[in-house]
Formats: C-alpha cells, structure tokens, sequence
C-alpha cells in the first residue's frame, strides 16, 4: 500500500518556502542582462575550443570590399584580459555608459569606428550626427552584414538592440527617428568603439 508523506508546515515557515521559490524566479528573470555573452549568444565561459573556425561575411573598409572573417569566440576571463572594466561591463554584460560622457560624442576626425573587442569595422565618421541624445549617433553602419539586431525588453521596455557581427559585443540601440536617407538613429556607446583613420590597401 502506497503512504503519502504530508509535512507540516507553520504559517512562518510557509511564507519564508514561497519567498524563496519566488525569489529564484524573479531572479532569473529580473537579471539575464548580467551574464556576460560570448560570440554565439551563449555565455561567455561557453569552451568554444576545439570547434571548427565560423567564417562570417564582413565588409573591411580597408580592403574596400567584402572579406570572409573568423566569428571571435573568447571566455569571460580572456574578455576582461583585454578590456577596462568600463568596455567589458558595457560591450559583454550590456551596460550603458552615462549620458554625455562618452570620449567620441564631440569627435570629428575622418576614419572609421570599429568595434573595440575585436576590430570589426562599424561605422564611418561621414554618417556620424549631432543628435542631441548624449551618445554617438550614425545613421547607418558600413554595411548590414557588420552589425546584427535583437529584440531588447530589459528595463520594462521594448527597443531593438545592436551588436557587432562578429564578436556580439553589446553597442548599444537603434531607433526609428534618425535623419535621412536612412531614418534610422544608432546610439552607441563610445566604450564600444575603436576609432582609426581609413587605410586602404586594396582588394
């Protein structure tokens, strides 16, 4: 004959077993921002060693065309190795940098912006406006295939995020209400730029 186990429970120790389930649930979903990504969404701890290279399509400014580069798979130890604690807060666990601090908000020198964590090219200074936000802002990256966009409902609203194609790293939103021809406004963090005036050395 099968006995059921019954546990008794005090009014207290209920509420304190219920606080505790909720409070695992809120967690979890109050907080996925924090887990530092590597390149393929996954966390960043992910071993991605022994796995064959991921070649992507980008478009290198330097070579003025298309090239066919390594996806940058790194753990989160080897990202804050190479990144202020600033860079790596921002671009691998998805901060913000404070409004209108941001090294290249008054920048205007000719060249390109590319991604700090791993050199991808990303935008070009000549789509680069005052938008007043705080952040710099372009209208356009230098080509589709160096950015990629996912939908983003932390902080209670809903906004489409941008990362670099090829490391993921986090560069901050675009929004609908950017200049012409595109209409569209990249607000980036300057923590997540690397800036370097253009050198070609052909196809």
């Amino acid at each position: 004959m099968e006995k059921t186990l019954t546990v008794r429970m005090g009014r207290g120790e209920f509420l304190r077993y219920g606080a505790l389930l909720a409070g695992g649930t809120l967690m979890g979903l109050a907080f996925p921002r924090g887990t530092a990504r590597g390149t393929d969404g996954s966390p960043a701890g992910t071993d991605m060693k022994g796995m064959a290279p991921q070649k992507i399509k980008l478009y290198s400014s330097a070579q003025e065309g298309y090239v066919m580069a390594e996806k940058v798979h790194k753990t989160e130890q080897e990202w804050k190795e190479i990144l202020s604690s600033e860079q790596f807060q921002v671009t691998r666990k998805k901060g913000t940098e404070r409004a209108f601090t941001g090294k290249y908000l008054d920048h205007h020198e000719k060249g390109i912006y590319g991604c700090v964590c791993c050199g991808n090219d990303l935008f070009r200074s000549e789509t680069k406006y005052e938008s007043g936000t705080g952040w710099p802002s372009f209208y356009e990256p230098v080509a589709a295939e160096n950015v990629h966009t996912e939908k983003d409902t932390g902080w209670f609203m809903t906004r489409i995020e941008v990362l670099c194609s090829r490391c993921d790293a986090h560069l901050g939103h675009v929004f609908p209400d950017g200049p012409k021809p595109t209409g569209l406004r990249y607000c980036i963090n300057s923590v997540s730029l690397a800036f370097a005036k253009p050198e070609k050395t052909g196809k």
